[in-house]
Order: structure tokens, then C-alpha cells, then sequence
């Protein structure tokens, strides 16, 4: 948790998950911004990531259904701070994941909204060019060698993680849809949630581009959608999926004022 903004207190508080094997410190500066904006900063580390411990092992099978509920966890662990004031969950690729899970198969009443930051299903077919047929074969060989070592080690992508969380990614990455969860329709939950989202994809990403976040902004059918992109113009420097996080007052400022349009409590 980052210390309370200048100013009236009882400011909107943004709860930001980062990605696939991104430890929560990784984001300080976006979480400087943020603050700077106006807004209070808390940051949960992913399971199994940076200061969440253990790391996974050959033991852990959990996947995106606990990375869900884990959201759910650190929001009641958060109650005093967040009490009667707007609250905005914050994800970034997996996390942002996580994030819409959480309010798809846990009520969407648990955040007045929800930003996604470089988030978009990594299904293969909305890769544009011929970067599909790349996609395909590497995100389904990392689930097969995650499935020999049951646990991924974290080979040059995504840090290690548990066998779970690579399989559902890897079904994202093959089929374009959400795997189900605890035997819920996760896709009908998807499209049933109502909160206002404010979906962001960045310039030059080299795993969620644009037409991925398209995707996935297709499936929010009841939820009010500002779709956006962030630039390397607006930044000021040269963008990819992790470097937007050190160039991002500009995009700290229009969160600041998606929060401030949110329904208060």
C-alpha cells in the first residue's frame, strides 16, 4: 500500500494486478503517477510472485479460478481502507485477467470499475500478419513442457508458475475462450458483467496488441466499454507490454479521471 494522496481525503483507491511473473515493485512508478494523480495505490502481487510465497512447485495445481479468488481475498483483507470509498481494480495482462474473472464469477458489486491495461485474450487467429502461427506453436509448447515438469519453470517467459495457470492461458491462447471455472459458464459470466471499464491497450505489444484487447472488449456485451489506446506520442517514450509502466503519467491522468466519473458508494 502506498501512502494516502495530497488532498480531501477519501479518494477513489485503485488495486493494481500485474502480470504473469511481474513482481508488484515493478510497478513503483506507475503507482507514483497514480498517487500523483490523486488517487491511493494498493498493489497485490500475483500467487506465487514476488512477496506472495511460496513459489509454485510440482505440488500446485491452481490456476486462473484461485488467481480469481485471490482478488476477492485482497479486497476484504482491504475493507477498512476501502470503506464507502470508489474503488477501481487495475490489471495489467494476467492480471487484468484476474481481475474480470473476479467480478464474472464473484458479483461485479465488489469494484465500481475495472481498468485494463495491455490485457487481451492471446488467441492465436487475432494476431495480425503471420505472428499467429508463431503464437499457436510456442504458447501450446510451453503447456506441453509444463505439463511433462508439472510446473513451469519460467523459461524466458512469464516467470514460474504453476501448471494450472499455464493451462488456462494456453486455452485462451488455443481456443479464444475462457476455460470454465468451478463449473461456471465463465464466458456467459463475462458477458455479464456490468461494471464501467476502461480498456487500454499500449503501442508495440508484443504479446497483447491491440486486436487482442479488441477481443476481449468484444465479450463485455453488458458492461459500459472506453476503449482507448495509449501511444508512444502520448507517452513521450517508446512503448512495449512491460515498458508503458515507466512511461505512464500521461495514462495515470486519464485513469485519474475515469475513477473520478465512477458511481460513488
Amino acid at each position: 500500500m502506498y501512502p494516502e494522496p495530497a488532498g480531501p481525503p477519501g479518494a477513489p483507491v485503485v488495486v493494481i494486478w500485474p502480470a504473469m511473473g511481474v513482481k508488484a515493485r515493478y510497478y513503483r512508478p506507475f503507482a507514483a503517477a497514480l498517487r500523483a494523480a490523486g488517487l491511493a495505490v494498493v498493489v497485490a502481487d500475483l500467487r506465487g510472485t514476488g512477496a506472495s510465497t511460496p513459489a509454485p512447485s510440482r505440488a500446485d495445481r491452481y490456476g486462473y479460478a484461485e488467481l480469481a479468488g485471490d482478488v476477492g481475498a485482497v479486497l476484504r483483507a482491504l475493507k477498512p481502507r476501502l470503506e464507502g470509498r470508489t474503488r477501481l481494480l487495475l490489471g495489467h495482462s494476467l492480471g487484468g485477467q484476474a481481475a474480470l474473472l473476479h467480478l464474472a464469477l464473484d458479483g461485479s458489486d465488489a469494484a465500481d470499475g475495472l481498468a485494463l491495461i495491455a490485457v487481451g485474450l492471446p488467441y492465436w487467429r487475432n494476431y495480425p500478419g503471420l505472428r499467429g502461427y508463431g503464437v499457436l506453436p510456442y504458447t501450446q509448447g510451453i503447456a506441453a513442457t509444463t505439463a511433462l515438469l508439472r510446473v513451469w519453470p519460467g523459461w524466458g517467459f512469464g516467470g514460474r508458475q504453476a501448471r494450472g495457470v499455464i493451462r488456462d492461458w494456453a486455452y485462451t491462447a488455443r481456443t479464444g475462450r475462457f476455460p470454465r471455472l468451478d463449473g461456471m459458464d465463465t464466458e456467459a459470466a463475462v458477458r455479464a458483467v456490468r461494471s464501467p471499464v476502461l480498456a487500454v491497450s499500449v503501442d508495440d505489444d508484443q504479446y497483447t496488441p491491440h486486436e487482442t484487447m479488441d477481443n476481449l472488449c468484444g465479450r463485455l456485451a453488458a458492461a459500459p466499454v472506453t476503449r482507448e489506446r495509449y501511444t508512444s506520442a502520448q507517452a513521450g517514450a517508446p512503448l512495449d507490454h512491460f515498458t508503458w509502466v515507466r512511461a505512464a503519467t500521461p495514462l495515470a491522468q486519464r485513469i485519474a479521471r475515469f475513477a473520478s466519473g465512477l458511481p460513488r458508494r
